[in-house]
């Protein structure tokens, strides 16, 4: 796999937009600054928003929208 892996930093759900409605926060292809939201992990019906830890270009999207997320699960991949 070509890229940085982003990792889960905790247990929950994983959504790869805001609400059923929205579109999703990122595309393989899309640009990202340090700091925006890329997804969110619903834990304990708490909505946390991941957030990139440095800029790039998304290269992979690893995790499928609405499935569980374990602590360490690679989620995406930026170059």
């Amino acid at each position: 796999q070509e890229g940085e892996a982003i990792t889960s930093p905790m247990v929950g759900t994983f959504y790869r937009k805001p609400s059923p409605d929205s579109p999703v926060f990122v595309n393989v292809g899309d640009a990202v600054s340090e700091g925006q939201t890329i997804c969110i992990i619903e834990a304990m019906k708490v909505m946390n928003e991941i957030k990139a830890e440095k800029s790039g270009v998304i290269t992979a999207v690893l995790a499928d929208d609405g499935n569980p997320v374990q602590f360490g699960d690679i989620l995406f991949r930026i170059k």
